[in-house]
Formats: C-alpha cells, structure tokens, sequence
C-alpha cells in the first residue's frame, strides 16, 4: 500500500536526553541504583530509536542539552534534522522546537518522548493520519500524561503545564482547546518512570518479537530479581 500524503509530509520528532549517570530517570534510580537505571535508560533509548529508524517521514532528534548535538548526529545512519533543545521547561522547549521544525516546512509534527516501549510504527501512522482531520493528536499515558503529542498548527504556548505530573494530560488537552482547536485523543499507551510501570512493560512486551523491546524486557525481568537492584544514592 503506497504511503499516505499524511506520512510523507509529516515529521517525528524524537524528544530525548543522553543517557548518563545523575542525568534523568531519578525516580529508578531512587529504587534500582545509578547503574541500574542508566540501563533501562539506554534500552528505552534503544526501543524509541528502533520507531525512528523505521518512520517513513521526516525525522528529527532533539536532545535535551546542546553539547549532546554530536552524540545525537550519531544515533542512527538515516537522514535527520538534529535540532537541540533550549533552556527552559517541557513545554517551552516543544514550542521552541516546533517553531524550528515548522520553518522547515513541516506541517504536521509529532512528538514522542523515550520511555513509551510499547509504541508501534501504526500508532505513529494512526497519530499522523488523524491530524487530517483535527488540529492536535494526543495519545494519554496510563498516568495521566501523554506518550504521544502532535499537531498540524503550531502549538499554543505550553510553558507552565504541568509537565511530569497526572494532570498534565488534562491540562494538556483543555490549553488547546480554549485555543479553539480540535483535539483526538487515541488509544492511551504508558511510559516508565518508576519501577511500579514495569509491570505495564511486562504485559505490553511479552509477544513484542523486534529487537530493542526484547532486550528491555529482558533487562526489566533481571532488575525485578531482588539480587539485581544495588544501593539507591547515598546508601552505597
């Protein structure tokens, strides 16, 4: 089936931070170590790559500190835009960065952050198609955010939402609305922030045969063993 006009013209922008030690994830890290949770760092890392790499339409890397732009110009082989993210919070960075994406010619952005495994290739076709018909495409996050956020017009200022926390999605949908634009919530999805998610992980990568979720769940089956988790900071 030859590709839709609504993927060809839309961008995936992939919203992500270099994983190192103290940097993001520190709610794993306050239950599985520094070492532990740099490891499901990476394997989230490696599950958002494997949706990138197989985007069929523009892509864009944006990491979250402008030194990484080097690293983020390395993570995969395929033709991208890496476009760092600025000083500030969440939602001032998505507008910073749509603004870029949108001078570009992009019409149609999506954005996804790094800890959704269980993403698949047709949610991101399914987000890309619905911004035919709506103004903002929003896949909910079982705790309250969102997995998945996109748009065909730039977006409203987003700065002071409730980023990382249960309401974001709500408030997330009602910014918008109050704009006037129409909003299309699809199937929710979950992220990991915390071990209580791997559960979530469990069922959702089970049958999941591509390579990255593989590795992730094994490497959450190994973490969920009492043996496998070190000292939390400031224990050691």
């Amino acid at each position: 089936m030859p590709e839709s006009t609504s993927l060809r013209t839309a961008a995936l922008v992939l919203f992500c931070r270099r994983p190192l030690i103290g940097s993001g994830k520190q709610r794993l890290t306050r239950d599985l170590g520094e070492e532990n949770s740099l490891a499901v760092a990476r394997a989230l890392l490696e599950c958002a790559l494997e949706d990138a790499a197989a985007w069929p339409g523009r892509l864009v890397v944006s990491p979250a500190r402008g030194e990484d732009a080097a690293w983020a110009e390395e993570l995969l082989a395929r033709r991208k835009w890496v476009l760092p993210q600025p000083e500030g919070d969440l939602g001032y960075r998505i507008n910073a960065v749509d603004a870029l994406v949108r001078r570009r010619g992009c019409r149609r952005v999506l954005f996804i952050g790094s800890d959704a495994p269980s993403m698949q290739l047709g949610d991101l076709e399914a987000a890309a198609a619905t911004l035919e018909h709506a103004d903002i495409v929003l896949i909910p996050a079982a705790d309250g955010g969102v997995t998945l956020m996109g748009s065909r017009a730039r977006w409203p200022p987003l700065a002071g939402l409730p980023w990382s926390e249960p309401a974001l999605g709500g408030a997330l949908e009602r910014c918008c609305q109050a704009k006037g634009l129409t909003v299309v919530r699809l199937s929710a999805s979950f992220d990991i922030d915390e071990v209580s998610d791997f559960r979530l992980a469990f069922e959702a990568l089970a049958r999941d045969t591509r390579p990255a979720r593989r590795r992730l769940n094994e490497l959450l089956m190994a973490l969920t063993r009492p043996q496998a988790v070190g000292p939390t900071a400031g224990e050691a």
